[in-house]
């Protein structure tokens, strides 16, 4: 038998709607409330086990402040016999001998995204989906072992295309999670060892991206800079320079989001790939323009282009900065005109590109809409800004991510003092 810890949790309890939804939230201040008034596990108890300090266990259990250290949330996990999957991390190995098997739905290839998502609402994506079931690891990690994982995680980066960070958050987080615990516990070469923290590097970024997409702004900002250390542990500048790059994109401080951004294209290279490079550039263009830097913006656009531009044939790109093509630069580059109030040069790209851009992408539709409909605003097209408001919306509904409503909301709020206009009037009503 595995050591049982005092601490183990019930499973009426696990299987309670409202501990469910504190485990999903990461509140273990809530977690440890519930686990004291209704299994009567005191604080003490879970302070020795989690390896907490008693005083920190009792301010978290009223609500004040958060853990977000991804080895605190393991400990917890073990301490409390709660299955990984219920606060995103891969299974635990106690879970096959204690018998916390998930039943989960069979998926065919008919199986469509609202059928998934309601599967999910109470486990986690990560659990409803039986795909996502990880290669069983050799004793020793190979080069190939690790190639394996990540023609993986290209595959779950799929995923981002459809849904919401507030869908995909847990898949990503369980992906890097057992990546982290292969590092800490498996045996391989130098070189595996390497090509695995590149990829823990990867992995941290995309479950950081979808961080911040779903609003989990401070799990987003750890995530990054964890995989800059683990960028920088392998040696790989092309996803060092991401890592800064992700950070600029979600920096409140506009300046400090321009040097942020700056770092990230320190570290091309006349070997970083033409992608990568169209990335960090366009990305140093955004926070530029955000910043009010017209000139700097322009040249940045203009190196991005340039870099798609040269790029040799055949010459195989990154999977996660593989995306960046010539109509989402175009979408970059409206997006900054927009910023910068130049609504002249924002409308006619805006609209050239998002005529290509498929609405299957629906979140990144919508986003990319209310920037078009801020241009229409300030060029004083007031009817045309609440028809893309208007389609906007409709793309945004039921996507699982907080940026486009973030978006739409300050575009309604501008319409708001045109509400004499009957195409205003009707999309604030639609909105409502």
């Amino acid at each position: 038998m595995t050591y049982q810890p005092p601490t183990a949790l019930p499973r009426n309890l696990l299987e309670d709607e409202e501990f469910q939804r504190a485990l999903a939230d990461h509140d273990f201040g809530r977690v440890f409330r519930l686990a004291r008034d209704r299994a009567g596990i005191t604080y003490s108890r879970i302070a020795a086990e989690c390896d907490i300090k008693p005083e920190r266990v009792g301010t978290l259990a009223r609500g004040k402040g958060r853990i977000t250290s991804f080895g605190k949330i393991v400990q917890i996990a073990d301490a409390l016999r709660v299955p990984g999957h219920m606060v995103g991390l891969a299974p635990r190995p106690w879970e096959a001998e204690e018998g916390h098997g998930l039943v989960t739905p069979s998926i065919g290839p008919t199986l469509r995204r609202r059928t998934v998502l309601q599967a999910a609402t109470s486990t986690g994506l990560a659990a409803a989906l039986p795909a996502l079931h990880r290669p069983k690891a050799p004793a020793r990690i190979t080069a190939g072992y690790v190639q394996q994982l990540r023609q993986r995680t290209a595959r779950l980066r799929r995923l981002d295309e459809i849904l919401g960070g507030g869908d995909t958050y847990r898949v990503y987080l369980a992906e890097y999670q057992a990546t982290k615990r292969l590092l800490r516990e498996a045996s391989f070469t130098e070189q595996s060892r390497r090509r695995l923290q590149s990829l823990l590097a990867e992995q941290a970024q995309q479950a950081g991206w979808a961080a911040f997409d779903g609003g989990r702004h401070a799990d987003a900002t750890a995530l990054y800079e964890e995989s800059k250390d683990a960028a920088r542990e392998a040696g790989d500048s092309d996803l060092l320079g991401n890592g800064f790059a992700f950070l600029a994109y979600q920096t409140a401080d506009r300046n400090e989001a321009v040097e942020i951004a700056a770092a990230s294209c320190a570290t091309i290279t006349p070997a970083t790939p033409a992608s990568v490079q169209a990335l960090l550039h366009e990305r140093m263009a955004w926070a530029c323009a955000v910043a009010n830097q017209p000139d700097l913006t322009e040249r940045s656009l203009d190196a991005a282009r340039a870099a798609l531009a040269a790029t040799p044939k055949g010459e195989p790109q990154p999977d996660w900065a593989v995306w960046v093509d010539p109509v989402e630069l175009d979408i970059m580059t409206g997006r900054c005109w927009t910023e910068l109030r130049r609504p002249l040069r924002a409308v006619p790209v805006l609209r050239r590109a998002l005529a290509a851009y498929s609405d299957h992408n629906a979140r990144d539709k919508a986003l990319y809409l209310s920037w078009l409909a801020s241009s229409y605003l300030t060029a004083g097209e007031v009817e045309e800004a609440a028809r893309v408001t208007g389609r906007a919306l409709d793309l945004a509904s039921g996507v699982a991510s907080v940026r486009p409503q973030q978006r739409i909301a300050l575009v309604l709020n501008q319409l708001r003092a045109h509400e004499s206009v009957a195409a205003v009037r009707e999309v604030l009503q639609r909105a409502a």
